[in-house]
């Protein structure tokens, strides 16, 4: 037991140099044992000159020595020998600095209060700019919805005009109230003078009323009602197209050689005629409400029209007017 225990304390810190000699004795280089373990040369040469450095003590170390040493048929006894001299010749962790719980609270306050100054310094001056127009608006034309017109308080009162026989009978009244003596009391008081009325108040200065009442149509009010365009003929021919429209549409009608008898909108009401001997091309937007006229017959839309507008074409066969399809 003495001298198992004494030839494991010599490999101790030299399993390179046994790994080297078991290697040799076999005849074989670190080049084929390297690519039978699939491991790099490199490794092999370290784990032979006892240099762990360069591999993880932890993770790979322990493995690459036992597998080299089994593929030599070395004893894992000597590995794990030359293992726990590696760990116990490990220095130990020792923590050379820390940071107080204290600040570490004011690091991250600061940090904090860092980002809340930043946010207020780029998001305060956009809202101060974006209000800015409604801050220098002036409300003191501003009236409440209760308030009295402008035009019912301003407006003043209307003075009764009195006929000739009252303005003569005033005047004659006066000319009386005149002549009385002083101690006589006059026999009628005449009638306290009404108030001035006040300064019509600028245009500018007024306030301006709110108010949820509709406004009355004043279009309607000063103007009057146009009466629907009268019936127009276009064109010279003997065939004649007639449209009468309910409401606003767009019209198309275009001759044979190019020649635009009608390109535009027409309002609701209209009543237009196109005379023609060539072919026309028509369009019609709008066209539920459209009534077609062709030479004096109503002629159905419902084969022309799609998605409420109505495309067809007016051919001339034998002298006589037919419509189609365009």
């Amino acid at each position: 037991m003495d001298t198992e225990h004494t030839s494991l304390e010599m490999i101790v810190g030299n399993l390179g140099g046994r790994l080297r000699a078991v290697r040799e004795a076999r005849g074989l280089d670190v080049e084929s044992c390297a690519h039978a373990l699939r491991l790099p040369t490199k490794v092999l040469r370290q784990l032979e000159n006892n240099e762990y450095a360069g591999i993880d003590y932890q993770v790979y170390l322990g493995g690459y020595l036992t597998k080299y040493a089994r593929y030599l048929g070395v004893d894992d006894a000597e590995v794990k020998a030359e293992l726990e001299h590696i760990k116990l010749s490990q220095p130990t962790l020792v923590a050379t600095g820390g940071i107080s719980h204290s600040r570490y609270l004011l690091e991250n306050y600061a940090r904090a209060a860092t980002y809340v100054v930043l946010t207020a310094a780029i998001v305060v001056p956009t809202i101060w700019l974006g209000v800015r127009g409604t801050l220098d608006r002036d409300v003191s034309h501003l009236a409440p919805l209760d308030a009295t017109p402008v035009a019912q308080a301003d407006a003043p009162a209307p003075a009764a005009t009195a006929p000739a026989s009252q303005a003569v009978g005033s005047e004659a009244g006066r000319d009386a109230v005149a002549s009385v003596p002083v101690d006589q009391p006059p026999s009628a008081t005449p009638a306290p003078q009404a108030p001035a009325a006040p300064a019509p108040v600028a245009q500018d200065q007024q306030p301006l009323m709110a108010s949820m009442a509709p406004f009355p149509n004043l279009t309607d009010a000063t103007h009057p009602a146009s009466a629907p365009p009268a019936s127009d003929s276009v064109g010279n021919g003997a065939h004649s197209l007639a449209l009468t429209l309910q409401s606003a549409s767009w019209v198309e009608v275009t001759t044979k050689d190019g020649a635009r008898l009608e390109y535009g909108l027409l309002p609701a009401g209209s009543t237009k005629t196109y005379h023609s001997d060539q072919a026309l091309e028509v369009r019609i937007g709008n066209a539920n409400g459209a009534q077609v006229m062709l030479d004096g017959q109503p002629m159905a839309l419902d084969n022309y029209r799609r998605s409420n507008v109505a495309h067809f074409r007016i051919d001339m066969r034998d002298g006589k007017a037919a419509p189609a399809g365009a």
